[in-house]
This record gives structure tokens, C-alpha cells and sequence, in this order.
């Protein structure tokens, strides 16, 4: 049996790596092999391999050899050139080329491809399967019957090659309705896919991979990485369409907003004005039942329909300075409401309420005339001045704009200013306790009492903290405009599984294979002069705060209007309209290319002509109609 077992992965490599070596002996005519271990033992084709992975030149040597010592001669050559680009060999001699080792040959192609061809993904062969196998399980993990653990019998059943096809390419192949039993046609379905639709070499068939309980890993990881570097090179039209998405979810969550704004702001002023109104039809009929009753109505106002109405116009006020500072951020055109909506109209009928509630409040106290006047100043005093404090604080919050970081530092002073008020606070509390054993219930000089000041200094404290986190998390979206909580979650898990030693920082090695399991791939001088602009000259590792910065650096997405406006270029292929079906494509949701569509001006010029049935979508007026300042008018109509 493990002859046998000895002898299939023999023959798989050896015919995967024969393919292999072909695909890249196309760039010179006339050159094919068909034996491994016949076809390489004069050195010739190893020479003329090599000069192709390399692009250079090896020198001279014997394009003819019929001696045993030219063949020797030839072998060293490739040998030593490939020693020279720091390619460790371990025990591969000339001899093993010569006389047909084909285990050892077996190993040294397995070198070459590792170094020319998955080494692309991580700079070194030696973390190249975890870098891979990472992109892979990133890539099909949303597919339930798809578990890649290995470069093996994870692929026994084709699904995890036709997982790769449907999140790269749903075009192509109707994943949904495969038959998961039929492991050899899904094979066949997705390597024939590959071959003719995306332009993969053909290195292994069906029976390579189907019919054996474990195929050959090498073969695999061979094969697979053509995959990669296939569809790595579909981010582009990917990030644009993104970008397109972001943008119109920020739109659609700034629309959102506004009318919530304005539909509360509707209803506010609507209860202010029916309050009041309420207030100025109350009767009393003389009766000290009649005048406690309409106080316990009046105290039951204030503990419930006032507070309710307090926090709202606090909402309000927070949430029109969110408005604003989310559209600056997007540098979007700043939004003002209606003159009936405005913080000024719900000032002056926010004023016109307390006005008649003191009036109430006045009638109520007169009413009942038990009233000790020096405990009753001393706490309307106090509260009005601690009410001052919070409303002065609130007013200072909600009037914020500017400069997101200089919003941040004055709020930030404000929350320190905080800690005060509880000890001022407290003293109310001490003559509110007086003002309860004096049997006093009413006072004329402020329409604040204890409860309701411990109430608003907690919307207060809350308001100021929501602020701050608020401001936090534009400052973020501004400085780190193209990333996701989910890509920042996906760099974190990236860097967290390289950072093998747990010293929160990547090594030169451990920073190439975390790149690469992104999709970044750089040549081997490219790669190692990026790690020496994130870690410093003469550093030798990248902290977590370097990565993530890095990573921001390189996938920088902001929301300019040229930016956009080239994205809706670019998912057009540089027409001056735009398709569904050019939205689609570039994995914009569907949801959002139905708001897209229904939102955008139909295309109207010579290009209608074309086609009559497909639809055509005017993105430039569209551009124009939502972003100030003229960044995309006329940008590209003409290409």
C-alpha cells in the first residue's frame, strides 16, 4: 500500500508539474516537455526555464550538449543561479539532474513554483500555504457546505472551487442550484470555468482530486495559486463599486436623519402649542381640592410630559449638530431646515411654554399661599442658577460645528466641568429637605425642583458623553473614510494570526504573509522596502498601531466628488452612461442598485441609438445633483 501511495503522488506531481512548466515554457517557441526526468537531465530546458521566471539572462552554455560533462556543465549552471538568488537547495546536486532523480526533481520544480509562483502572496515559500489557505477560507466561508482546512481532502467534492467562482464570478456559474452529491461534475464544471472564462492553466484533472482520499497538497497549492492571482486582479472594479455603495449609504443615512428630524421637530412643537393652549382654558372654582388637585396635575407634568419634552429638544439639538457634522464629513452640501423647524422656532415656543407654565405655576402657588418665602428664594436661586449651568452646557454642546478634532477638545473641557455640579447639587438637595419638612410644595421663583435637575443633569452627562462618542467615531470615519467596521475587524484577525509569539507586532516575514492573505502582493525588493517604511530604518518589526495605519494608508478611500465620480466612471468602463447590469457587476447590493436606478436621470445622446432595450443612466447629471462645489461637472461626459 505505501508503494502505492508513494507512486500516485508521484505520478500527479508529476504530471501537475509538467503542466505547470509547459504554461510557463510558452514564452519560447517550440519548447514542451512530456517527461520530467528525460527533458531536464542536459540542463537546456532548466536554463531556458529559469531565464523566463527571472527574466534574465544565465550566460552561456551548451544549447547542444552531447558530452556527460556538458550536461553537468549545464545543470551547475541552473543550480548556481538559482543558489544565487538565495533559493535554498538541500541535497539537489547536478548528478540527481543528470542521471534522473525524479523525487529530487520532483523537489526542486517544487521550489521553483513556490519561489516564482506562490511566493507572489507572501515574499517566502515558507509561510506561502497559511497565506493562501487564509484567502481561501476567507473567500468561501459564507458557504455552508464548504470547510477548507488543508490543500487536500478539503477539495475532494469540487464545491470549494465552485465557492471561489460564485464570490469572485456569479455570473459564471449558478451555485445554488449545483448538485453538492456530485462531486466529480462540480469538479469538472469548475475547472472547465476556470480553463475557458477566467484563462486558468489546466494543471490537474477531475481524477487527481476526486478519486483520492488525500491529493497531492503540492499539486493543489500549485493549481490553487493560479486562482489567487486570478482573481486578485478583480479587487479593482470590486473597491469601485464599494466605493459607489458607500457613498449612497451615506447619502440614504443622511436623508434618513433629516426627516426624522423634521417629523419629530413636527410633533414637538406640536405638544408645546397644545400644552399651552390647555393651560390657558384651566379654571379654578375656589376650592383648596380643586387647587391641590391642579397641582398634583401640574407636579405630574413636570415629572412626565415636560421631562419627555425636555429630552427630545435635547435630542433634537444633538441631532441636527450629528446632521451636520456627518454631511462635513462627507463633504456633502450642508442641510438647514425649514425656518418653521429650526432650533430658533423651537426656542421661542419652547420659551412661550415656560413662560405660561410659570404663569401656571404662579397661579397654582398664589392659590395655595402656604408659602415660607426665604427657603422658597434660597432654592429657586440655587436651582436657577445649577439650571443656568445646564442649560448653558447644553446650548454650548448643541451649538458645536467646525473642525471635528476642535469639537472634540471643547467637549471634552466641558465633561471636566462636570464633577462640580454634583456638589453643587448637593446643596440643593439639603434645602429641597428643608423646603419638605417646611411642608412647602410651591414655589413661585423657579419651575425647577430637585428631581427635575438630577433628571436634566443626567441628560446633561449623557448628552456630553454621546457627543464625545459621537465625535470619536467621525474622527475615525475621517481619517479611516474607506474602511468598515468589518475591515477593521479583518485586518485586526489578520494581524492577530500571524502574530505567532503574541508580541502584538509582525516581523518582516510574518507582515509579508499578512499582507498577502489581503491580496497585496509586491515583489521581493518592493515588499522589503515597505517594511521598512512601516517599522523605521533599521527597525525589525511593526507594531498593530503601523499595520492598521498601513492598511488605511493603502486602501484610502475618501468621499471627494472626483473620487466618486470616477468610481461610477470606472463601473461604467469609461462610457458616460451607466448600466444596471454595470452596477451589478461591480458587486454593488441589489437593493442599492434599485435605489440607484429609480434615483438617477436617464442618459440622453448618440450611444440611446446602440442598443434600445438596455436602460442608460445619466451618473454625471446624477453627481451633480447631490455634491456642491462643481467637482464632477463636465468630468466625463467626453470619455
Amino acid at each position: 500500500m505505501a508503494v502505492l501511495l508513494d507512486s500516485a503522488w508521484i505520478r500527479v506531481q508529476a504530471k501537475t508539474f509538467t503542466k505547470w512548466l509547459n504554461n510557463k515554457l510558452t514564452a519560447r517557441p517550440n519548447i514542451q516537455i512530456t517527461d520530467l526526468v528525460t527533458d531536464l537531465s542536459d540542463g537546456v530546458i532548466l536554463i531556458h526555464l529559469l531565464e523566463i521566471l527571472s527574466q534574465e539572462s544565465l550566460g552561456r552554455y551548451a544549447a547542444r550538449p552531447k558530452l556527460r560533462v556538458q550536461r553537468f556543465e549545464n545543470v551547475n549552471i541552473a543550480l548556481d543561479f538559482i543558489k544565487s538568488r538565495r533559493i535554498q537547495l538541500t541535497n539537489i546536486g547536478a548528478e540527481d539532474i543528470v542521471d534522473g532523480n525524479r523525487k529530487i526533481i520532483l523537489g526542486l520544480i517544487w521550489t521553483l513554483i513556490l519561489r516564482f509562483t506562490i511566493s507572489d502572496i507572501n515574499d517566502q515559500g515558507l509561510s506561502a500555504r497559511e497565506g493562501l489557505l487564509l484567502w481561501c477560507q476567507r473567500k468561501t466561508a459564507c458557504y455552508e457546505e464548504v470547510a477548507v482546512h488543508n490543500f487536500s481532502h478539503s477539495w475532494n467534492d469540487g464545491l470549494a472551487f465552485c465557492a471561489l467562482l460564485d464570490i469572485h464570478r456569479p455570473d459564471l456559474i449558478d451555485y445554488d442550484s449545483l448538485d453538492k452529491a456530485d462531486h466529480r461534475g462540480n469538479m469538472q464544471l469548475a475547472f472547465d470555468i476556470a480553463s475557458k472564462e477566467i484563462g486558468i492553466p489546466d494543471l490537474l484533472d477531475v481524477e487527481d482530486v476526486c478519486d483520492v482520499a488525500k491529493p497531492d497538497e503540492r499539486s493543489l497549492m500549485t493549481y490553487i495559486a493560479y486562482w489567487f492571482h486570478a482573481f486578485s486582479q478583480m479587487e479593482r472594479v470590486e473597491n469601485a463599486g464599494r466605493r459607489v455603495e458607500k457613498f449612497v449609504s451615506n447619502m440614504n443615512g443622511a436623508w434618513e436623519m433629516q426627516n426624522s428630524f423634521e417629523r419629530r421637530m413636527r410633533a414637538l412643537l406640536q405638544q408645546l402649542a397644545e400644552q399651552k393652549k390647555a393651560w390657558e382654558l384651566a379654571r379654578f372654582d375656589g376650592s383648596y381640592a380643586d387647587a391641590k388637585e391642579q397641582y398634583k396635575l401640574f407636579t405630574l407634568y413636570k415629572h412626565k410630559e415636560k421631562r419627555n419634552m425636555v429630552a427630545e429638544k435635547s435630542d433634537l439639538a444633538g441631532l441636527l449638530g450629528n446632521i451636520k457634522t456627518k454631511l462635513s464629513t462627507y463633504r456633502l452640501r450642508p442641510y438647514e431646515p425649514p425656518a418653521a423647524l429650526s432650533l430658533e422656532a423651537l426656542d421661542a415656543a419652547w420659551n412661550g411654554l415656560m413662560e405660561s407654565e410659570q404663569q401656571r405655576s404662579q397661579i397654582i402657588n398664589h392659590t395655595i399661599r402656604d408659602i415660607k418665602d426665604r427657603l422658597r428664594r434660597s432654592f429657586a436661586d440655587k436651582a436657577n442658577d445649577f439650571a443656568l449651568a445646564l442649560k448653558t452646557i447644553s446650548v454650548s454642546i448643541s451649538g458645536l460645528e467646525g473642525d471635528v478634532a476642535d469639537q472634540l477638545e471643547h467637549t471634552s473641557r466641558i465633561a471636566q466641568n462636570l464633577p462640580p455640579l454634583d456638589q453643587y447639587l448637593e446643596l440643593i438637595a439639603r434645602l429641597d429637605e428643608q423646603c419638605q419638612e417646611a411642608n412647602i410644595e410651591e414655589n413661585d421663583f423657579t419651575t425647577y425642583t430637585y428631581d427635575e435637575l438630577v433628571y436634566e443633569l443626567g441628560l446633561v452627562r449623557s448628552s456630553v458623553q454621546k457627543k464625545l462618542a459621537f465625535l470619536d467615531n467621525q474622527l475615525v470615519a475621517r481619517n479611516m473614510t474607506n474602511l468598515t467596521p468589518i475591515q477593521l475587524e479583518e485586518f485586526e484577525s489578520v494581524f492577530r494570526h500571524f502574530d505567532r509569539d503574541l508580541s502584538n507586532s509582525l516581523h518582516e516575514l510574518e507582515f509579508s504573509a499578512a499582507l498577502a492573505s489581503l491580496g497585496l502582493v509586491y515583489d521581493e525588493g518592493e515588499m522589503h522596502a515597505r517594511f521598512l517604511d512601516v517599522a523605521g530604518r533599521g527597525g525589525q518589526h511593526v507594531s498593530f498601531e503601523q499595520f492598521i495605519r498601513f492598511m488605511v494608508a493603502v486602501t484610502e478611500d475618501q468621499n471627494t466628488a472626483e473620487q466618486v465620480f470616477e468610481s461610477f466612471r470606472e463601473v461604467a468602463d469609461g462610457k458616460p452612461y451607466v448600466t444596471e447590469m454595470d452596477l451589478t457587476h461591480s458587486l454593488i447590493p441589489e437593493e442599492l442598485v434599485r435605489s440607484l436606478v429609480e434615483s438617477m436621470p436617464v442618459h440622453v445622446g448618440p450611444d440611446l441609438l446602440e442598443d434600445r432595450e438596455v436602460r442608460k443612466f445619466d451618473y454625471v447629471g446624477f453627481m451633480g445633483r447631490f455634491v456642491g462645489g462643481g467637482g464632477v461637472n463636465g468630468g466625463g461626459g467626453g470619455h
